[in-house]
C-alpha cells in the first residue's frame, strides 16, 4: 500500500507560478512511476507530466515549456512547478503513483489563477 499526499495548491494571478509537492510514503522503487494529473470541470482526468525513476519526463502539450516535474528524497517526493499559469489551469491537480499494476492516488491539491 501507498499513501499519497499533495500540498502546495492555491490562487495565484495569472502569469504566476506555483510548486506543487507531491510525498509517497510506502515502498517506491526504480520502477515506479509518478505523475500529476488534472480534472477540468465537466471533463475526465488528463495527465500533466509524468516522471520514471530514472527521470524520465512527459508533458502534456498545454503545459511544455512552462512546467517541470522532478523527484527526489529516494523518489518518495515529487515535485511539479508550474509557470506562467493560466485562468485555464484552474482545477484540482492529483498526484498519482503507479507501482507495478497498481495505482494510487491523493485526495488532490486545488489551483485557482484568478485576478
Amino acid at each position: 500500500q501507498v499513501q499519497v499526499a499533495e500540498s502546495g495548491g492555491g490562487l495565484v494571478q495569472p502569469g504566476g507560478s506555483l510548486r506543487l509537492t507531491c510525498e509517497a510514503d510506502g515502498n517506491i522503487y526504480t520502477s515506479t512511476v509518478m505523475g500529476w494529473y488534472r480534472q477540468p470541470p465537466g471533463q475526465g482526468r488528463e495527465m500533466v507530466a509524468t516522471i520514471t525513476g530514472g527521470e524520465r519526463t512527459r508533458y502534456a502539450e498545454s503545459v511544455k515549456g512552462r512546467c517541470s516535474i522532478s523527484r527526489t528524497n529516494g523518489r518518495k517526493t515529487m515535485y511539479l512547478e508550474l509557470h506562467n499559469l493560466k485562468i485555464e489551469d484552474t482545477t484540482v491537480y492529483y498526484c498519482l503513483v503507479r507501482r507495478g499494476s497498481a495505482d494510487y492516488w491523493g485526495q488532490g491539491t486545488q489551483v485557482t489563477v484568478s485576478a
